[in-house]
């Protein structure tokens, strides 16, 4: 199939084209009716939810010194929630709308969604666009997200919320972030995690599909190595989650001596944890492309036996051999050559997945720890500490 291929309207499916948070926005003209407008939503949920938190702690004296407990500047996360995390959720979905958008649209442009499959195709992304646009998920994640907020007693972490106590009692500031901010928060976070869990079932419903895939594509994956950027797409998500975690435990190391070993097995925890979600989808193509390569393996190595014995019959023993299109073949061409296609077949890996992948899931989540490990070991003493291995 030609790469100039075009695409259809349908082919063009995107995370977020219509889903019923951003529709719901644009009913309160929070959002553009065309268009994400991801910039100036972020500003303004970052200043609905702290301005409010800020304004109230200073007009009580609590914002920089507390008579009792911590003044609120010194509780990390509560400002990283709102002037990092929740803007970050929301530039993010720029970033998944034009990714996403690029990785399906190839599976058509490569060639590995064939004509014969194309109806399939097409349905398949038809129904992912009904899900994607159905209220159903949100209504379920924004009733969680209450259930979760009402739920959880007022009480639950009296030292974060100490900056808001005003005679024995929670203060406007303290109830704005439980019934506001942290709301805000969550409903973000869940929303995302219904995304991913949306892309987790894209991929694995197109890894159904009878795809034609390459068995010496150069990419090594079969002609699928376009999806090794999807971990690109939700670089922000990543950035925004591992802020809150850093800056929480950032707080516990600056006010009440925690210790990085301490935090060593949560931290793995988290690494792990979040880099297998955001995998996942990739790891849903790994029985094709295995398939395929078990199968090119047998193909390929009787085309290779094939053409082996004739040119030994012909040139080894002397035999006459009739004429024959495998040893004419232009795109076979001598033994050395056609060896080399069987070796690129060998190398082909049933995980889309390389070294930039891994950078783009493991790089947001190190990023805001760097802060964290640079409370007790200086970033450099750590560097000269590397150089010196090194070296």
């Amino acid at each position: 199939m030609s790469p100039e291929k075009p695409t259809t309207a349908d082919e063009n499916f995107d995370l977020l084209r219509n889903d019923a948070l951003i529709r719901w926005q644009r009913r309160l003209r929070i959002a553009p009716q065309e268009g994400l407008g991801v910039v100036r939503r972020a500003i303004f949920f970052a200043l609905v939810t702290w301005l409010p938190l800020v304004a109230w702690a200073a007009m009580k004296h609590s914002l920089v010194d507390a008579e009792s407990g911590e003044p609120l500047l010194a509780h990390f996360g509560i400002h990283v929630r709102c002037l990092v995390a929740i803007p970050l959720f929301i530039l993010a979905e720029a970033t998944a709308h034009k990714v996403i958008g690029q990785i399906v649209g190839q599976f058509r442009v490569s060639g590995a969604v064939t004509d014969a499959q194309y109806p399939a195709f097409l349905a398949l992304l038809k129904d992912m666009a009904r899900l994607r646009d159905s209220s159903i998920p949100w209504i379920f994640v924004i009733s969680l997200a209450i259930a979760w907020t009402l739920g959880s007693p007022v009480d639950t972490d009296v030292h974060e919320m100490s900056w808001a106590m005003t005679g024995g009692d929670f203060g406007f500031g303290g109830w704005w972030f439980l019934y506001v901010a942290r709301p805000v928060f969550l409903l973000l976070l869940l929303g995302w995690l219904w995304r991913i869990a949306l892309v987790i079932l894209l991929f694995f419903r197109l890894s159904r599909l009878e795809l034609s895939l390459v068995p010496t594509h150069a990419d090594r994956t079969g002609g699928l190595g376009f999806v090794k950027k999807l971990p690109s797409a939700l670089f922000l998500v990543t950035l925004a989650l591992s802020s809150v975690i850093a800056s929480r435990w950032m707080h516990e190391m600056v006010y009440h001596e925690q210790t990085l070993a301490a935090l060593k097995l949560p931290f793995a925890a988290f690494v792990v944890l979040w880099s297998a979600v955001l995998l996942s989808p990739l790891l849903m193509l790994a029985p094709r492309i295995a398939a395929m390569k078990r199968h090119a393996l047998l193909q390929y190595g009787a085309l290779i036996s094939e053409h082996g014995r004739l040119v030994h019959q012909r040139w080894i023993l002397g035999k006459s051999v009739p004429p024959t299109e495998l040893l004419d073949a232009p795109e076979l061409g001598p033994v050395a050559d056609i060896a080399t296609i069987y070796e690129a077949v060998k190398e082909v890996s049933p995980l889309p997945i390389d070294k930039t992948t891994l950078v783009m899931v493991l790089l947001p989540i190190f990023l805001p720890m760097l802060f964290v490990i640079a409370r007790q070991i200086p970033i450099r003493d750590l560097l000269l500490d590397l150089l010196k291995a090194v070296v």
